[in-house]
């Protein structure tokens, strides 16, 4: 069951398009994005979530439109655009509360889980924690909500190798609860290690779109993983 359609998306900027982009998430599925820096992956995921505004196209989440009902799609969904960059100065037990305010369905108990999990520190201020920290904060602040879909910009890029085998384990398990997880990244591995479908995007187009298994299947050569396929396409692409 689709619970996230994009339809038609384009956005141009001076010497950048993102053209046509049309997808959908499925309840219980997690989808790797994928593609060189400059391609239009954050484009694409700002878009969806309406913090830049496409030039057309059309985003629904739960059978709603994005446009005249943001505030209640992102009651019910989770994102994470990055290392959190707000209230430096606050220590991160007072910006958790600022936060748990704007969700009438913040769960303490889950909060203090992924507290302990992602071993955060509530008396450190934001501007104290490593970037790797930084990513776990806003990864707790988008978890902690029972978000019914997770939209995830490189979460684990900051990550040491330990701390993203953990984060991707959390994956497979909200999946098994009916969790729709989007989450664009550079490590290939992540992809092979958690995602059903990828979606694979190219200069602001989008190149495929299908499971991460009939990807290997039409696209592959022989022997190839899928980190060499995608560098086999980047090299065709960059030499006409």
């Amino acid at each position: 069951m689709s619970i996230v359609t994009v339809s038609n998306l384009c956005k141009s900027y001076p010497g950048f398009s993102l053209w046509d982009i049309s997808f959908s998430l499925e309840k219980g599925v997690i989808t790797g994005f994928i593609g060189r820096n400059g391609a239009g992956k954050t484009t694409t995921i700002k878009s969806m979530l309406n913090l830049v505004h496409p030039d057309s196209g059309e985003i629904t989440y739960f059978g709603l439109p994005m446009g005249g009902n943001e505030a209640a799609v992102k009651a019910r969904i989770g994102y994470s655009t990055g290392t959190v960059n707000f209230y430096p100065k606050k220590k991160l037990g007072e910006l958790l509360k600022v936060t748990s305010s704007f969700y009438p369905n913040w769960d303490e108990g889950v909060c203090k889980q992924y507290l302990s999990l992602f071993a955060l520190d509530t008396e450190k201020t934001v501007s104290a924690l490593s970037d790797g920290m930084k990513v776990k904060v806003n990864l707790l602040l988008a978890l902690s909500h029972h978000a019914e879909v997770l939209i995830l910009d490189e979460p684990t890029s900051a990550l040491d190798p330990f701390s993203r085998d953990e984060l991707l384990d959390i994956f497979l398990h909200l999946k098994e609860t009916g969790v729709s997880i989007l989450f664009s990244t550079h490590i290939i591995s992540d992809i092979e290690k958690c995602a059903d479908q990828l979606l694979y995007i190219q200069n602001g187009s989008l190149l495929a779109n299908e499971s991460l298994q009939a990807f290997m299947q039409n696209t592959a050569q022989s022997g190839e993983t899928l980190e060499e396929t995608l560098l086999r396409l980047e090299r065709s692409a960059r030499n006409g």
